[in-house]
C-alpha cells in the first residue's frame, strides 16, 4: 500500500507544506512516482516521517533531527533541548505571575508588577519615571524603592513636589529638597542605593544617560533642581557620616 503527500500529511498529522520541506532540506527521502506523476509514500517513509514529527514536537531543532536519527548520539543534544525546556518554563511561570498580579484590584501594567500596591497615588510621569527606572536598575535598588513607598507614605510633600511650578522661588526649592532628603538620605531607613543592571562601565553610563534624559523629559526645571539639591544634600550626609565613621573607628584604636 501506498500514499500520496496528502495523506501521507494527514496520518502523520502534519501538512503538505512540512512534508515538502522536509524533503527540501534533506530529512525525507523523495518517493518514486506512479505514473500519473504523484508520489508514492511507502511504510518506510511514514516511519521516517512519524520520527520526524516526533523529534520535532519535543524541541529538537530539525537540523540536528538527521544526526539523532542516524548515529544514536543523541543524549547531549536531548540534555540541551530539556534546559532550553526549563529555561522556557522558567519564564512562563514568570509570565502567570506577573498576570495574576495584574489581574488584582487596582493593578495597572503602566509599572511594574511589583509596583502595583502604589499604583493608584502615583501620577503619569512618575509611573514613567519607575517603568524605565525598572528597566536600567538592580532588582535591589527598585525593591527598595517600592519599600520606600510602601511603608512611608507622605502624601503631602509627594503633592508638594508634584505641584511645585517651574517657576518656584530658591526658597521653595531648597526647603523642598530639604524635606525630601530627610525621608531618602543616609539617615533614613527608606535610603535607596540606585544601582544600575549594567555589568560593565559602559553599559552603567549608558543606563545614567537613559535616566538622565528620562527626568529632563518627565519634570519641570523647578522640580529637577530640587531632586539636584537632595542629591547633593544627601551626598554631604554620607560623606560626614563615614568620616565620624572613620574618626570613631580611630578614636578606638587608640592606647
Amino acid at each position: 500500500m501506498t500514499w500520496s503527500t496528502r495523506e501521507i500529511a494527514e496520518i502523520t498529522g502534519t501538512s503538505v507544506k512540512a512534508v515538502r520541506y522536509y524533503h527540501e532540506i534533506g530529512l525525507l527521502p523523495e518517493p518514486d512516482r506512479a505514473l500519473n506523476g504523484y508520489k508514492k509514500y511507502e511504510v518506510h517513509h511514514l516511519t521516517r516521517l512519524l520520527h520526524i514529527r516526533r523529534l520535532a514536537d519535543l524541541g529538537v531543532p530539525l537540523a540536528q533531527v538527521d544526526e539523532v536519527m542516524r548515529d544514536g548520539s543523541h543524549a547531549s543534544i536531548f540534555r540541551a533541548v530539556d534546559a532550553e525546556l526549563a529555561r522556557t518554563v522558567e519564564r512562563l511561570q514568570a509570565v502567570r505571575r506577573e498576570l495574576s498580579a495584574l489581574s488584582l484590584p487596582g493593578a495597572t501594567p503602566e509599572v511594574p508588577t511589583e509596583f502595583g500596591a502604589v499604583a493608584a497615588r502615583l501620577r503619569e510621569n512618575d509611573r514613567a519615571f519607575l517603568t524605565i527606572c525598572a528597566q536600567v536598575h538592580s532588582e535591589e535598588s527598585m525593591t527598595a524603592v517600592r519599600e520606600l513607598l510602601e511603608a512611608a507614605p507622605n502624601d503631602e510633600l509627594d503633592e508638594a513636589f508634584r505641584d511645585l511650578p517651574e517657576d518656584a522661588d530658591e526658597e521653595r526649592r531648597h526647603a523642598l529638597a530639604e524635606r525630601i532628603a530627610l525621608v531618602t538620605g543616609p539617615g533614613a531607613g527608606g535610603s535607596v542605593a540606585w544601582q544600575p543592571k549594567a555589568v560593565t562601565p559602559g553599559q552603567a553610563d549608558a543606563a545614567r544617560k537613559v535616566v538622565g534624559h528620562a527626568v529632563e523629559a518627565l519634570f519641570n526645571r523647578a522640580q529637577i533642581d530640587v531632586l539636584r539639591r537632595t542629591h547633593e544634600i544627601n551626598a554631604h550626609q554620607t560623606d560626614a557620616h563615614e568620616t565620624d565613621a572613620h574618626e570613631t573607628d580611630a578614636a578606638a584604636g587608640e592606647p
